[in-house]
């Protein structure tokens, strides 16, 4: 047989792009997640690949692509059975084996969604199992409906590269997980309302979607699995405008609404609204004008703020990533757009606003919907058998102290590295205020000690007074310089320096993260300590105030200690002979 290598070549790459999204969706999930359980997530996003991949070869890619029967394909172990244009919808423009790899990336893609949604607290060996499930049956069975020439892909459903296929079936199914397991300890106060739980590293979330966007092109691109014609360019050229036109799109409304909704533009959710964009344009990418996709990302990047806002705050659904949001909602509206925006090219029916009327529009609707139902009763069959044997959730302790110590031996996944898990601390909120005057020599003393409070403790040793104390003081990361040139011309020879994180919210704070509002918020800090003996410890406490003082909150703290005995190490000397600071 003849191939077109051009063909080929182009679905074989596109394949590799869609791998490489594994990578983008491990990044996303671990950024957007805690320290605790990074490993965890990696090796979700590691095994669910692994594992999709045989499962798909011995049977989900028969179930999905052998035979055009209505409703199931046929068992075709290790894919040993003929595949022609009699017997199957797969191109005979290519190897077999070069289609059998790029559906095996896709069947991957659907049962990584899921793993974001469940994060922080799944049973690692139920997720391995319901990985395979996925794989296995309910990706192929659905996919047949739509891509492998049954019942659906005959009403003339259209979903060019997978917002119903991949995108609102994995998404369907970590909403259903997500239900099932329950909110995070810690999600919810005792009222119910939602309290925010930051990722870690928002570098890795950003990264994971510029790779995510960057491997989309070949996600919906290399959907047209030919480029032997000049309307497969043609295709493939549209579907490259489509898709980064409507991400685009979706990211700039998702930061503008924010801005406007929060008073602040939500990093997270910026880049979830990017991802949404995406899936959202996926199904109609091939048959919509720009103009079109332009609207279908602008819907997408209000739609996944307020549905993130309504998982958290009414159905009460914790999904750490945002991806039900994400995929399964973006997923829908991208279905239901081929009904709305379709200009009728490429055999898809006209959609509503360009003389179709509603039948492109129900045969949307019915597709999703179908789909949905499929999923929804296999899965939840399947999730309360891996509950019932395995058990679905992890254990409070497990949970608490983090997935990744207690399911893999892993004690941190940043070994070497600092890592403060915001959430997990209890940390008191300052109660400062605004102090209206940020001019130190035009300030009150209310101001001022208001601004830089001024602790003595009692001394560590009570009956014995040596006249030496120890200063400790916490400020701003930007006023150390100024604070270390104050206390060298007064006299103070030597300093320890520290760089901590200290909180920084006041009461009734307005701060945050994806719509919720943030109990505390640690930030860069400067502890920096001195011992003084013959300077007096209240000249050190007035230049340091002096210097940190701006009127705002988070100017720091001084602490004042009774030091009991000081040695200097080389040469024995004790106490004021030790220090040697002059005045």
């Amino acid at each position: 047989m003849e191939y077109s290598m051009t063909t080929v070549i182009w679905v074989l790459v596109g394949a590799a792009l869609v791998y490489f999204m594994q990578a983008g969706f491990a990044l996303c999930e671990a950024g957007l997640t805690r320290a605790k359980n990074t490993g965890n997530i990696l090796m979700k996003n590691m095994m669910d690949f692994c594992i999709g991949t045989p499962c798909f070869w011995l049977v989900g890619f028969g179930l999905m692509f052998g035979g055009t029967g209505a409703i199931i394909g046929h068992l075709d172990p290790m894919i040993l059975g003929s595949y022609t244009a009699e017997n199957s919808v797969v191109p005979q423009t290519m190897p077999l084996w070069a289609y059998v790899i790029f559906q095996t990336v896709f069947c991957a893609t659907a049962a990584t969604i899921v793993s974001g949604s469940m994060a922080e607290r799944t049973n690692f060996k139920a997720y391995c199992v319901y990985s395979a499930v996925i794989s296995l049956i309910v990706y192929p069975i659905s996919g047949h409906w739509i891509w492998g020439g049954g019942w659906l892909s005959t009403l003339g459903f259209h979903d060019f590269a997978g917002s119903t296929c991949v995108h609102m079936v994995g998404g369907l199914i970590a909403c259903l997980g997500a239900w099932m397991l329950g909110p995070r300890i810690g999600k919810y106060d005792k009222n119910g309302k939602a309290r925010a739980i930051p990722g870690h590293n928002m570098t890795a979330a950003a990264l994971g979607v510029f790779i995510l966007w960057f491997c989309w092109f070949g996600f919906n691109g290399a959907s047209t699995v030919a480029m032997d014609s000049d309307a497969a360019a043609v295709t493939a050229s549209l579907v490259f405008v489509n898709t980064n036109l409507a991400a685009a799109v979706a990211t700039v409304v998702a930061m503008i609404f924010t801005w406007i909704r929060y008073g602040k533009p939500d990093v997270s959710m910026t880049f979830n609204a990017a991802l949404a964009g995406l899936v959202a344009i996926t199904a109609p990418c091939d048959c919509v004008s720009p103009l079109g996709a332009f609207f279908i990302g602008l819907i997408s990047g209000i739609l996944v703020v307020l549905s993130v806002e309504f998982f958290d705050n009414i159905a009460k659904i914790d999904d750490p990533v945002g991806a039900v949001s994400v995929h399964m909602v973006n997923g829908i509206w991208g279905t239901i757009a081929v009904g709305l925006f379709s200009t009728g090219d490429d055999g898809v029916g006209k959609g509503l606003f360009y003389g179709g009327g509603f039948h492109q529009l129900g045969v949307q609707l019915l597709g999703f919907i179908s789909v949905a139902v499929y999923v929804l009763i296999v899965m939840f069959i399947a999730f309360k058998i891996i509950d019932k044997t395995i058990g679905l959730r992890v254990p409070a302790q497990v949970e608490i102290d983090g997935l990744d110590v207690h399911e893999h031996g892993l004690t941190s996944a940043y070994s070497g590295f600092a890592i403060t898990d915001v959430t997990d601390m209890d940390v008191n909120p300052n109660d400062n205020t605004e102090l209206g005057e940020d001019d130190y020599e035009k300030a009150s003393d209310a101001q001022i000690n208001a601004a830089v409070k001024v602790t003595r403790e009692a001394p560590l040793v009570p009956s014995l007074d040596t006249g030496i104390h120890k200063v400790s003081i916490i400020c701003r990361l930007a006023k150390f310089d100024a604070l270390k040139k104050a206390l060298n011309e007064l006299g103070v020879t030597g300093m320890t320096m520290y760089q901590v994180m200290g909180s920084g919210i006041e009461r009734g704070s307005s701060e945050r993260y994806r719509g919720a509002v943030v109990d505390s918020t640690l930030i860069p800090k400067v502890k920096v300590e001195v011992v003084v003996g013959s300077i007096p410890v209240d000249k050190v406490i007035e230049t340091a105030k002096k210097v940190l003082y701006t009127g705002r909150i988070g100017d720091g703290k001084i602490f004042v200690y009774n030091v009991a005995k000081v040695v200097k190490v080389r040469t024995g000397e004790e106490d004021l002979s030790a220090l040697k600071d002059v005045e």
